[in-house]
């Protein structure tokens, strides 16, 4: 421990930190056996899928291992003892690396890719968190269903025609309108649209763009990307064109005291601080982007699994028929009450959590584990779908999807920090309940309006842009007549509070 201790903390280096830089003993932790000179651990990988790749390498090499591509090394963690430790904040932080970063461009100082020592993350943070209270949550809710009735129509159409509905595309068209129009009365009319509105073709497109910096040596990016960097720009620019137009057509007419509003009138509890007019650009397109990429990913995969085991849809589809009955629209407080059918979404999240890992670096001096020493800025990235798949949690069986690992009795007997969806301490997800009202709402609609058949010949592939979506998911639907008589059952039974949220524990 002696060689990673320092009289007094200096400035961490700028810029990207190697792993030589912070890991003392890198020789402890392991590697692929075949490294290439100068590009690294590239042999059998594929830029495209560079999260598939590790968990591939993650399954060789164990719960703590390295990669290195043109000339930077990475620490990957998953070992379920690991990411504990990392998830101490007296001693570990969000470090903001990787494709994170890369999105600066574009977010800048926004609560997602904003760095710790930066104050517009804890101003917007104590502005904003009243936006995702259960009061606020509760008058989201009517929009919430308004925007799921626009799917439902649609749904309804593609059955009649006899057409599978295209379900990455279509739960896209329902996340982005979801957010946009209960956080800043915005209306992209995508459902009206053949095709994706262009906010959503420039999000994708920087998302893709941040993540191909990663695949290409930095010397060279300005001549290998130098067309893909001139249309990143292009949707730079255009999101921020979007945004500034809502920003101004708010000014004109104030709101009904949604998360604009907030960021436009609230000022610091405290200190009277506002976010300057930068800052609010920012924080949109943040929670335009975060808001619903991860979300519609997230409701995609559940759909496939519940087409994929019909006797988990029909046990979640009963659940639904008891909790809401005949009712047409089920009230806020109705939600939560779906205890089976959020186990099959935080089963969906276990499998492909959709933002599928996350950095933490060391705050101080100190031993991950009393193990590998690492110095103040040394960060690694935690594989969260490995994470979820470690067989001393889960068991052999981690691979199959089984929402009863979530019932209670499971939940209580497993140690905090197993189950990171959302990351981890202070910079966790601040729009975690939102999300996860939206997607139980709508499963849980989705459920009750329609049986699921997946194409016999369709096996999942997973497309990565920073965040994960099944490619190429298309299910055919069948519309039920009536919901059956609510019968008695166990699918509703009480589940402690810490099951009702991913993050589990108030040290978490």
């Amino acid at each position: 421990m002696a060689d990673t201790t320092t009289a007094t903390p200096t400035a961490l280096p700028k810029g990207f930190r190697d792993a030589e830089q912070g890991w003392p003993h890198l020789d402890r932790i392991p590697r692929p056996p075949r490294r290439v000179p100068f590009l690294g651990d590239v042999i059998g990988a594929d830029r495209r899928t560079p999260l598939q790749d590790s968990l591939r390498f993650a399954r060789q090499l164990g719960p703590i291992f390295r990669r290195k591509a043109f000339g930077k090394e990475f620490v990957f963690v998953w070992g379920a003892d690991l990411v504990a430790d990392m998830a101490d904040e007296s001693r570990f932080a969000k470090h903001v690396g990787l494709g994170v970063a890369n999105l600066r461009p574009v977010a800048g100082d926004g609560l997602f890719t904003a760095y710790n020592h930066e104050p517009n993350w804890q101003l917007a943070h104590d502005v904003l968190a009243p936006g995702f209270s259960r009061e606020a949550m509760a008058g989201y809710h009517p929009m919430m269903l308004s925007v799921a009735e626009r799917l439902t129509d649609h749904w309804d159409r593609e059955q009649a025609a006899g057409r599978a509905v295209d379900v990455p595309g279509d739960m896209t068209k329902l996340t982005l309108e979801t957010i946009a129009r209960t956080g800043f009365g915005h209306d992209f009319g995508s459902f009206e649209r053949d095709r994706p509105h262009p906010f959503v073709t420039s999000m994708v497109g920087t998302l893709s763009y941040a993540q191909r910096l990663n695949s290409v040596p930095a010397p060279l990016a300005p001549f290998l990307l130098r067309g893909s960097t001139r249309r990143n720009e292009a949707d730079i620019a255009y999101l921020n064109r979007t945004v500034d137009d809502m920003v101004h057509t708010r000014r004109e007419a104030s709101g009904d005291g949604d998360l604009l509003d907030r960021m436009l009138d609230t000022t610091h509890p405290e200190t009277g601080e506002r976010l300057s007019a930068e800052n609010v650009r920012r924080q949109v397109i943040t929670f335009l982007v975060a808001g619903h990429e991860t979300t519609s990913g997230s409701l995609s995969f559940a759909l496939h699994y519940l087409a994929r085991h019909p006797e988990i849809a029909a046990r979640a589809r009963a659940e639904v028929d008891q909790v809401w009955g005949d009712t047409p629209n089920p009230g806020y407080d109705q939600v939560a009450k779906l205890r089976y059918v959020r186990r099959v979404l935080d089963e969906s999240l276990r499998l492909w959590p959709t933002a599928p890992a996350y950095a933490r670096e060391a705050t101080e001096d100190t031993e991950l584990v009393g193990v590998h020493p690492m110095r103040r800025g040394a960060w690694a990235l935690i594989l969260t779908p490995m994470l979820h798949r470690d067989p001393e949690v889960w068991g052999a069986d981690a691979e199959e999807f089984d929402p009863d690992r979530f019932d209670a009795k499971a939940v209580r007997s497993r140690a905090p920090h197993t189950f990171k969806p959302f990351g981890t301490g202070a910079r966790a997800c601040i729009g975690r309940q939102f999300a996860l009202h939206e997607s139980m709402l709508v499963l849980g609609l989705l459920l009750r309006r329609y049986e699921l058949r997946p194409e016999p010949a369709y096996r999942l592939r997973v497309t990565e842009r920073l965040t994960l979506m099944p490619d190429g998911l298309r299910l055919h639907l069948d519309r039920r007549t009536a919901p059956a008589a609510p019968a008695p059952s166990t699918v509703a039974e009480e589940v402690p509070s810490e099951a009702r949220c991913p993050v589990r524990r108030a040290d978490d």
